[in-house]
């Protein structure tokens, strides 16, 4: 039997004309019996819908975790390249003075280009104190998309930081091997 003749049987074309009327059928015998059956039907399918919006949405994560996820990702698979800080400003482009600035400016070269970027670090106030306009500093890039580059995340600093309170230009890594330790 192929596959043709099986369709061709009486019960698959009645469940199939039954399926291409059975939308119609249902509004029918809902309007005649009660037109409140209908309403509720349509009220339960517009609160579904709703609910299921409403959970994708609340669901989706904010631009700060977006970011946090981008720089922890970078801190854990980046490599790591040198690079220099330009400028420390505030996130409304004004120069900082602040010992925490809100955007670090670097530039770093890989494979002959210089890539010029900015990491805002107002949340990461911690990890930047104690930094220097033109300091050497390491930058963990993406090697797929070397453009995508840190110098701090939560867990990672590529940045040489002096001690709280010293005010010379002898800053140590807090990694390095020569620091006691």
């Amino acid at each position: 039997m192929t596959l043709k003749s099986i369709l061709h049987q009486p019960i698959f074309h009645q469940t199939a004309v039954l399926m291409r009327n059975l939308p119609k059928h249902l509004m029918q015998v809902a309007w005649h019996e009660d037109p409140r059956i209908l309403g509720g039907v349509s009220a339960a399918v517009v609160l579904s819908a709703g609910g299921v919006w409403w959970y994708v949405a609340a669901r989706r994560p904010s631009a700060e975790e977006i970011e946090r996820r981008r720089r922890e990702g970078l801190a854990r698979a980046g490599r790591i390249t040198d690079g220099v800080i330009l400028d420390a400003r505030t996130l409304s482009n004004e120069d900082s003075i602040s010992p925490t600035p809100e955007v670090l400016i670097y530039s770093y070269s890989l494979a002959g280009l210089t890539y010029h970027c900015a990491q805002d670090v107002s949340t990461l106030g911690e990890q930047v104190l104690g930094f220097r306009i033109d300091q050497p500093v390491q930058v963990r890039y993406d090697p797929r998309n070397p453009g995508n580059s840190i110098i701090v995340s939560e867990t990672w600093t590529g940045l040489w930081l002096r001690p709280h309170g010293e005010s010379g230009d002898g800053g140590q890594r807090p990694d390095d091997p020569a620091v006691g330790g």
